[in-house]
């Protein structure tokens, strides 16, 4: 005989909603948020609208904060960053192979909030007053002072639940700036070492 847990009574109700496994939301986040994980800025450039009228608007800069970013092989060089389905992020990189990461130093808080916030105004005036180089390969934007900058080619797209871990060849990769330690995501807060 099987033994299942026994139904909550009738005037109960659960916390948070539970899946088969018997996890709940709140409860995976919590025990997640515990994982210290650095902080970068995702960027990829919109194509143009079309891109056989020069008269056309421009493709508009995109960028996305994200704490789900690591590396995969040295060789060869592959990185990897999980995307919220349905993302901004998610939908640009499904028809563009070309982005870039910028990885924040802890003085770079700022930009991380900025780009992380729902609702958020248009990607334009985000990057308005945050001072960037074009990549060579991606022509995203890569900010200044991060500590270090990538360039990637998206080589796969894995879906995974409600995301899509996207895995990119490193196509270039520089460590701009020696200053100041990495910004980093812990217990649902920006924080630095030490």
């Amino acid at each position: 005989m099987l033994n299942t847990p026994a139904a909550p009574a009738a005037n109960t109700v659960a916390p948070s909603a539970r899946h088969a496994e018997g996890v709940s939301n709140d409860e995976f986040r919590a025990a997640l948020s515990r994982l210290a994980a650095g902080v970068v800025l995702v960027t990829a450039q919109e194509p143009p609208l079309d891109p056989d009228d020069p008269g056309a608007p421009a493709g508009e800069d995109v960028g996305m904060t994200a704490t789900a970013f690591l590396s995969v092989s040295l060789d060869p060089p592959l990185v990897l960053v999980s995307l919220r389905n349905g993302s901004r992020m998610d939908d640009l990189l499904d028809e563009q192979p070309m982005w870039a990461v910028s990885v924040l130093s802890e003085s770079q808080r700022h930009i991380a909030g900025r780009f992380a916030m729902k609702g958020r105004i248009s990607d334009r005036l985000l990057f308005a007053d945050i001072p960037y180089l074009r990549g060579e390969y991606s022509g995203a934007p890569l900010v200044n002072g991060a500590l270090a900058t990538l360039e990637c080619r998206t080589e796969q797209r894995v879906p995974a639940g409600d995301h899509t871990l996207v895995i990119g060849r490193v196509l270039t990769a520089r460590v701009p700036s020696a200053e100041g330690g990495p910004l980093t995501y812990f217990r649902g807060r920006y924080r630095q070492l030490g």
